[in-house]
């Protein structure tokens, strides 16, 4: 089953810095797909049973911050 992570990740300011995010992201086990929107600062992580903790990891790893995005109310 995939599930969708959306994450706020802060600190890209251009396109090499999107595709360092995406990078990352994909080396986390169970990860399906990666959407990165550097204009809104978000990245929706498609994936099965990957661990949130490790997808905010990846990204502090490759030198950006990151938390999951507050759920829509």
């Amino acid at each position: 089953m995939t599930e969708k992570l959306e994450l706020v990740v802060e600190g890209m300011g251009c396109e090499g810095c999107l595709a360092a995010v995406e990078k990352a992201l994909r080396t986390v086990p169970g990860v399906r797909a990666v959407t990165v929107d550097l204009k809104s600062g978000r990245a929706v992580v498609e994936h099965a049973g990957a661990d949130p903790a490790a997808l905010v990891r990846a990204v502090e790893k490759a030198g950006y911050d990151a938390r999951p995005a507050e759920p829509a109310r």
